[in-house]
């Protein structure tokens, strides 16, 4: 009598512990994006319903007056300043400040890429940025 053995490999595969694996590194990759901090210019964008916590002592206002050309103004002054000199008229004003801060009021109008040169002069000096919003 002989006894034959009978082991067969069985070639299933339970794929369970894959979808577990790539469930888990699901969760890993949304948990780490919202840890990375994109290089942007911080803002502080007034909402209609409250008021800024920070106080903007020198305003910088941007006029479109058609054809591509912008006039830029320093707390409200009417002569124009060319954009050249607005960041030493800057540095200027808020030189003595603690917390150096400043708003940007332009026309609807003006395009986003003259908003952003100022921005740029925020961000290359350390200042805070209001961009000022007319409540709806």
């Amino acid at each position: 009598m002989a006894i034959k053995r009978s082991t067969k490999i069985l070639s299933d595969m339970s794929m369970s512990s894959m979808t577990d694996i790539v469930f888990l590194l699901l969760i890993f990759f949304l948990v780490t994006s919202t840890l990375v901090n994109p290089n942007a210019l911080k803002l502080l964008l007034p909402k209609s319903t409250g008021q800024v916590s920070a106080k903007a002592t020198v305003s910088v206002s941007i006029k479109d007056w058609g054809d591509e050309k912008y006039t830029y103004h320093l707390n409200g002054d009417e002569t124009p300043m060319p954009f050249e000199m607005l960041e030493d008229g800057l540095i200027n004003l808020l030189v003595n400040e603690d917390d150096p801060t400043f708003s940007i009021y332009a026309d609807e109008t003006v395009p986003i890429k003259e908003i952003v040169a100022v921005m740029n002069i925020a961000k290359r000096n350390h200042y805070k940025v209001i961009l000022a919003t007319q409540a709806e």
